[in-house]
């Protein structure tokens, strides 16, 4: 089960039932069945606070993502922190709507949870051609 919370920001995610049918459906094309999955959209400054306590790391990021799985066969379960802020903002530099940016970055923090990464430059190639084909799914 998909479900999306708010942290300490007001923000409401255009089409909430079609991204989740279209999540579960691209998780599942993946090869991975759905268990549990918290998107929680917050602030800059509380995603900052999350990678500083977390991950060790003083920077700025739109998205970080926890796997909550005990093993990597079980059912997808994890919890995925946007920073709303961060996504308008590439949005914006990017030329895209802030609706498709979110939509990119929601498939970013579940195609990981799929086990793709994107610390190599060949990993982020891979990544950004997942994140098209998803995006090309939604509707």
């Amino acid at each position: 089960m998909i479900r999306f919370f708010n942290e300490d920001v007001d923000y409401k995610l255009p089409q909430k039932l079609a991204a989740k049918k279209w999540l579960t459906t691209q998780a599942k094309a993946e090869g991975h069945d759905m268990g549990d999955l918290n998107y929680v959209f917050c602030s800059d400054e509380y995603l900052l606070q999350v990678n500083r306590e977390h991950l060790d790391h003083d920077y700025y990021t739109d998205i970080i993502t926890f796997d909550n799985r005990e093993f990597e066969d079980d059912p997808i379960e994890g919890d995925i922190f946007i920073s709303v802020d961060r996504v308008a903002d590439n949005a914006a530099q990017l030329g895209v709507s802030p609706e498709q940016e979110m939509r990119r970055v929601l498939a970013h923090g579940l195609l990981h949870l799929c086990g793709y990464g994107d610390k190599t430059e060949a990993d982020q190639a891979t990544m950004r051609g997942k994140e098209d084909e998803w995006l090309g799914q939604f509707n």
